[in-house]
């Protein structure tokens, strides 16, 4: 069977089916300048999560992809100046500037109010995302996109963004793959899948649900299992899912990690052989992921790849939206995800052992 990268033909995406917008979201797509290139809900804003009645009351998450964010930000300064900190002083050139020269390339504004309730939106360059999405560069909006999300603007058939989505999706399930042994269940698939994006978030320490990861793939197995459904095929020589039992195996011989390894985006490969070579080996790429996959610490090297690139983002990230944010609703943010945090140790004391 061949063992080249899947065709992008065969890879199937939430981006090949037609948007159905419900009422509220319509309302929300509304307030915003229509130029967007991409646009999509996560959370549990969008989807309801293990634990929850409903989605109601939640603060609604937005990512809003556009091909130039200088004109974004002018028009949207216009339309809802009020969402913006004091940074709208700036002017539309340094916001954008700000976006994306820091972080992870993405203009927050946070805490939001509309007749619904709240939002949170971020706004990212289509080039950013597309970047993040190849080669994880920051790990930020291509982790979101590990897991099933809302689409509300898909991008263009002809747009760069199409193929790097799909790009992208690979990459996780490569990384995963690495990180899982010879067997194991479709739930802990999609959960090693859901939590690469929080590997090494600082956030997860004090900041967030400790269950987060189980409460989002738990109540959306079916979103998994569609989302990620049509790789199997081209993985097919390494890899074997059996749908009826929810029973994975995979080849985890080193011939397999090496193909994975080769497959990985090229921000967790360059800190693979960075790590690997810092005792001053300096040995290059092929000579690295030919010694790794025979390593029984294989798993262990990709996880802590992962984790840098995150936890680097992550912390660049959340420092550049205090800004953003500006500081009473910083500490109002703030506030909500360490009292989310508590509430999630005391349902799961054991958790915190």
């Amino acid at each position: 069977m061949a063992t080249s990268r899947l065709s992008f033909k065969t890879v199937r995406l939430f981006c090949d089916t037609p948007v159905s917008l419900t009422d509220k979201f319509r309302h929300i797509l509304s307030l915003f300048p229509e130029d967007l290139v991409f646009a999509f809900s996560y959370g549990s804003g969008a989807f309801q999560q293990h634990g929850q009645k409903s989605t109601e009351g939640n603060v609604v998450d937005l990512i809003l992809v556009v091909d130039d964010a200088e004109t974004f930000h002018r028009l949207n300064l216009e339309r809802n100046s009020k969402h913006y900190s004091s940074m709208k002083y700036l002017g539309p050139h340094l916001l954008a500037s700000f976006q994306e020269k820091w972080g992870a390339r993405v203009y927050f504004n946070t805490l939001v109010p509309y007749k619904h309730g709240l939002l949170k939106y971020g706004v990212i360059s289509s080039s950013a995302l597309v970047a993040d999405l190849l080669d994880w560069e920051w790990m930020y909006i291509s982790g979101r996109l590990h897991k099933p999300v809302m689409p509300l603007v898909l991008p263009h058939s002809s747009h760069p963004l199409r193929s790097a989505l799909k790009h992208n999706l690979q990459n996780a399930m490569h990384t995963a793959l690495l990180l899982l042994p010879d067997t194991f269940q479709e739930e802990t698939l999609y959960q090693t899948l859901a939590g690469l994006s929080y590997s090494g978030d600082f956030r997860m320490s004090f900041g967030e649900d400790r269950n987060k990861v189980k409460n989002i793939v738990t109540p959306q197995i079916g979103k998994f299992r569609e989302l990620y459904s049509s790789i199997w095929p081209g993985l097919a020589a390494y890899a074997e899912f059996n749908t009826s039992s929810g029973r994975c195996e995979q080849d985890t011989s080193p011939g397999a990690r090496m193909f994975h390894l080769n497959l990985l985006p090229k921000q967790i490969q360059q800190t693979i052989v960075h790590e690997w070579n810092r005792d001053g080996r300096w040995q290059d790429v092929e000579d690295v992921f030919r010694a790794a996959a025979h390593d029984t610490e294989c798993p262990e090297l990709v996880k802590e790849a992962v984790q840098k690139t995150v936890k680097a983002s992550s912390w660049t990230q959340s420092i550049k939206g205090i800004p953003t944010a500006g500081f009473v609703k910083a500490v109002r943010y703030g506030f909500a995800k360490i009292t989310k945090f508590w509430k999630s140790l005391k349902k799961n004391p054991h958790d915190s052992e």
